[in-house]
């Protein structure tokens, strides 16, 4: 077990009265983290802390943020065990996952680096004579960054590193259901150098998070939100968002299709559909969640992908090396078992796997899916795959649209020019053609349409969503006024 503090102004803080809440592992029940509970009073003080430190941060030189943020790359990659150690105890990921997330979370820090170097305007031409017009791109403020529980590390870090690289200062609300892997990101900025209040970390008990994080919204010194999660809770954000005239940045939930058409190398879209399918339990927004075949190389494409996930290694991540760890909780697995026995009463076959009776969820394939089932449009978040039959690629295409999220999504097959077409008309804001729906990578805008959300993350679309592009001009001779 661990306990963790809070980070308000450079200082490890408790929450009010002491106030404290548990995490437990999901298998069995230990208690993992103690974190303090905040309050709606400590939230406004960490607010507060980024205000005050503002002005020196939005000053720094480029060349001063990009240091900091290589150290704290090094210094992040350098905890990397403790990331593994953590990600098993609060959440039950395998250490490939973990391992995985310290990677990518660490080239964030890099990449967000290089960045502050880019964050240029324009020269516009102006009508009136002697006018210097130009677009200056320009800190925000204060970004208050909320990230999930099931990429804690590469989604923790998304939440601080571009917008420290624009030249914001940060308040990070962890998770209630990660508090101290969430923590350890703030222990490498912190062990980086950042100036005191320029990041700062809030935890908070699960019932209490939706005054806590309605505090910050409202106070007039955060100038933007930074969210990913669940559909669900995005949209109570973007209300809360809406109502204080905020911009917010939302990457929510997804369903993501993977497309097997009819001339597809079957070998490389196993390989693609098994790691988007069932990498870190199914548990990832990107996740391969329908798996859309024709028709003509269906049987052999699920005969094939049935072997390799009845071959995933299942078990306890703290154990030792497995595939698929432990879902996080038990509610999930008795929604998914709900899910199963809709489709099975529907007509489904259960080409592999099956309900759990505990958090460790086996590779689960049901064929023969359609519209009628809950499956069919409902995200599962576990390792438990919907596979629909379609005659053709109109249908596959049709197939793929016929759900109200968009995020990620990807193509099969041998002909490239096939494959751009189709990716042209997948509703959804990222595509890859003959490559996994799980994807990730810094300088990417990232994102999705629909009902996964709105903004991009990564390289300048980044840097558009964390600065303020303000119109400034220079009368450089005298200026004609009709009165």
């Amino acid at each position: 077990m661990s306990s963790i503090a809070m980070l308000i102004n450079g200082e490890p803080t408790q929450a009010r009265a002491g106030a404290t809440f548990t995490r437990a592992n999901p298998l069995d029940g230990q208690v993992a983290t103690t974190a303090p509970a905040a309050s709606p009073e400590d939230a406004i003080a960490a607010v507060e802390a980024a205000a005050a430190a503002f002005p020196g941060w939005s000053r720094t030189s480029p060349g001063e943020r990009r240091a900091l943020l290589l150290k704290a790359a090094q210094a992040l990659e350098a905890r990397a065990a403790d990331f593994t150690q953590a990600m098993a105890a609060e959440t039950g990921s395998s250490a490939i996952w973990a391992g995985f997330n310290v990677h990518l979370a660490a080239d964030m820090l890099v990449e967000a680096a290089a960045i502050t170097t880019q964050i240029d305007g324009q020269v516009i031409p102006s009508n009136v004579p002697g006018s210097l017009a130009m677009g200056v791109r320009q800190p925000a403020g204060v970004v208050l960054g909320i990230a999930p529980w099931n990429a804690p590390v590469i989604l923790g870090v998304r939440a601080v590193a571009l917008p420290l690289a624009c030249g914001n200062t940060v308040v990070f609300k962890g998770s209630e259901l990660c508090p101290a892997t969430h923590g350890l990101i703030i222990q490498a900025l912190q062990e980086a150098g950042l100036p005191k209040g320029v990041v700062n970390f809030v935890t908070n008990a699960p019932a209490d998070a939706g005054a806590v994080v309605e505090a910050m919204i409202a106070h007039p010194a955060v100038r933007r939100v930074n969210f990913t999660g669940s559909t669900h809770v995005g949209r109570i954000i973007a209300q809360r968002c809406a109502a204080h005239l905020k911009p917010s940045v939302l990457e929510l939930g997804g369903k993501a299709p993977l497309l097997v058409l009819d001339d597809a190398d079957l070998d490389a879209a196993v390989n693609g559909a098994a790691f988007g399918a069932f990498a870190n339990s199914g548990q990832i927004c990107m996740s391969t969640e329908r798996i859309v075949v024709d028709a003509k190389v269906a049987d052999a494409f699920v005969a094939k992908l049935a072997a390799k996930a009845k071959a995933l290694p299942l078990g306890d991540p703290r154990k030792g090396p497995v595939v698929l760890g432990s879902v996080v909780d038990m509610k999930t697995v008795e929604r998914v078992n709900e899910l199963i026995d809709d489709a099975l009463a529907k007509g489904a076959a259960l080409v592999c796997g099956g309900k759990a009776e505990n958090t460790l969820m086996p590779a689960t394939l049901l064929d023969h899916v359609t519209p009628a089932m809950r499956i069919y449009r409902e995200e599962t978040f576990a390792p438990v795959k919907a596979i629909v039959r379609v005659e053709g690629e109109e249908a596959a295409i049709a197939c793929a649209n016929d759900n109200e999220f968009g995020l990620s999504s990807a193509v099969f097959t041998r002909d490239m020019a096939r494959g751009w077409r189709v990716a042209q008309r997948i509703e959804a804001g990222i595509c890859h053609v003959n490559g996994p729906t799980v994807h990730d990578e810094a300088q990417m805008p990232f994102g999705g349409v629909k009902a996964s959300g709105w903004g991009r993350f990564g390289g300048r679309a980044g840097i558009d969503a964390f600065t303020e592009l303000r119109w400034v001009t220079l009368q450089t001779a005298d200026r004609h006024y009709p009165f």
